[in-house]
């Protein structure tokens, strides 16, 4: 579908520059804006990978004004240590109130994906994105839960690796840069014989415990697969600490003491009247689906029949947006989310 990207510069309420992707297509839309949130270590260009119809091009076609956020977490922007609690006080409540002032609209909704969806979900338990109405939520959100050697892998890899390494990127699995690099892309190749593509299998053992961890190979063909390559990168070490503290809290906890988050996030009710859509694939390596489960249990308490959840069989974590059926398989259940009317 022919599109024009409109980049939008805005700064972050501490300062970090970070910017909009505004996608114009043929049709005028005439649902209102919706801004789509990306995951750690890739970027805003992940919800368009090379396929007929992408998610960018499906939410063009029925009528919404496409925004993608790229906040501190984005392979587009300088690396830097980043935690989830930046990002949800300062990303994303200003690039909501960008969205905003350049639409002329009074509200909107988010696609949030992964990372992007915990500190996201963050920003609207604290009550700091009240124009957001509708929030689909991929993969995870309040409540992380993984396999048990994932849990262990995080509670003991984390801080041996954090010693030696800022950062992860697995683009090392192409072009490993000094020693530790090195190594750890020996690491990889030693253990992870899934398939050919070394940021694929490098992203999987950054990412979790799988073979792969964030996709079902069937659901991926060769361009898509290939695609990867190109869209995964650094992220630090500061954000794994922090997940591993939440997955041992078995929710969402603050990383860095900042005024206006709660310490813990689950201690009590939600400041957001946002409906909230709880997806995640059947298959998820990354992050279990019980995940959306436990977070959808915790917001239909405070509030009953309103949120819904959705369990996606034969889709993992990233294959949901980025599968080369997902036109057909995945894209209609996350639009009837974002058009349900909120109450």
């Amino acid at each position: 579908m022919s599109a024009t990207d409109r980049i939008v510069p805005f700064l972050a309420d501490d300062g970090m520059p970070c910017n909009l992707v505004h996608v114009l297509g043929k049709r005028t839309p005439d649902k209102g804006p919706v801004m789509l949130v990306h995951g750690a270590g890739v970027r805003a260009n992940i919800f368009r990978p090379p396929v007929q119809v992408s998610f960018v091009d499906y939410l063009l076609q029925h009528g919404y004004d496409v925004w993608l956020e790229n906040w501190r977490a984005s392979i587009d922007l300088p690396k830097n240590p980043w935690t989830l609690d930046q990002a949800a006080l300062y990303d994303h409540p200003a690039a909501v109130r960008k969205v905003l002032e350049e639409s002329g609209a009074a509200t909107m909704k988010a696609v949030i994906h992964c990372q992007g969806s915990t500190s996201f979900i963050m920003s609207a338990i604290a009550g700091l994105v009240p124009q957001v109405t509708t929030i689909v939520s991929n993969a995870v959100s309040l409540h992380p839960r993984v396999s048990w050697i994932s849990h262990q892998k995080g509670r003991y890899a984390v801080p041996l690796v954090g010693k030696v390494t800022d950062y992860l990127n697995p683009q090392w699995g192409d072009k490993p840069e000094g020693l530790v690099p090195l190594v750890l892309q020996g690491l990889v190749k030693l253990t992870h014989h899934e398939c050919r593509n070394n940021v694929c299998r490098f992203s999987s053992f950054t990412y979790g415990t799988g073979f792969p961890v964030l996709w079902r190979h069937e659901n991926l063909d060769d361009a898509i697969h290939d695609w990867i390559r190109g869209e995964f990168a650094n992220v630090p070490m500061s954000f794994f600490r922090q997940m591993t503290r939440c997955l041992s809290a078995g929710h969402l906890l603050a990383q860095d003491d900042l005024p206006g988050l709660p310490a813990d996030f689950a201690a009590a009710a939600p400041k957001t009247t946002a409906r909230v859509a709880f997806v995640a694939g059947q298959l998820n390596r990354c992050f279990e689906w019980q995940s959306q489960q436990a977070s959808f249990d915790w917001f239909d308490h405070h509030r009953p029949d309103y949120h819904s959840l959705r369990v996606l069989g034969g889709y993992g974590h990233l294959d949901v947006f980025i599968g080369k059926n997902a036109a057909s398989d995945t894209f209609p259940v996350l639009l009837d989310e974002l058009d349900r009317p909120v109450s």
